[in-house]
């Protein structure tokens, strides 16, 4: 599966797991310096808390664009190190 945005290709990986009609990929399968963390959390009730990072490509910026869940609930544990996205950012096979 390969994440895109701004037709450049910011995350890429053959395991990814699918929550919620979510794919999420490994956090390492991130380009290197397209995620940088921001403020912004969510929490869902049975994920756990989320943390988003804005998609830099070049000097493009989706704020917000992507989320992880660093401690999920343990009926999440499964997408522990694993990052999502939305906003724009198409996700293909």
């Amino acid at each position: 599966m390969k994440a895109i945005w701004n037709d450049t290709v910011i995350a890429e990986s053959d395991d990814t797991v699918v929550v919620e009609g979510n794919h999420y990929f490994p956090l390492d399968a991130a380009a290197p310096g397209v995620l940088t963390p921001t403020s912004t959390h969510t929490v869902c009730p049975w994920k756990g808390t989320a943390s988003y990072f804005t998609v830099q490509v070049g000097d493009d910026s989706n704020v917000d664009a992507a989320w992880t869940y660093p401690e999920p609930k343990p009926d999440a544990a499964h997408i522990r190190d694993r990052v999502a996205f939305w906003k724009g950012v198409r996700v293909v096979g």
